[in-house]
């Protein structure tokens, strides 16, 4: 079972993790890409490091809009250590490919 993190240590993370924020309890991040395939291409891409870690987002997508929502489900939907991982796994992946 992961253990979720203080609020402390979340900040401290936030601090690190470019465009992420908290709310509602999750740690999230929205994404504006060029157009529709565009955003298509980037959850394509990090779908294979989500597979890897075995860890997966809640995933909101419109047009050119991507929205990704990370909670831990085996520490009662909490953020953990699992969640800032694959932020900086996502962030890696598709940050530089989106316009914010």
């Amino acid at each position: 079972m992961s253990t979720p993190l203080t609020p402390e240590q979340i900040k401290d993370h936030l601090n690190s993790l470019t465009g992420w924020e908290t709310r509602e309890g999750k740690l999230i991040r929205h994404y504006r890409f060029e157009d529709f395939p565009a955003a298509m291409a980037g959850i394509m891409q990090m779908a294979f490091a989500c597979e890897a870690a075995n860890h997966h987002p809640e995933i909101y997508q419109v047009y050119n809009r991507l929205d990704i929502a990370l909670t831990t489900h085996d520490a009662g939907n909490q953020i953990t250590q699992k969640d800032v991982d694959l932020a900086r796994q996502i962030e890696a992946i598709i940050g530089s490919a989106s316009l914010g």
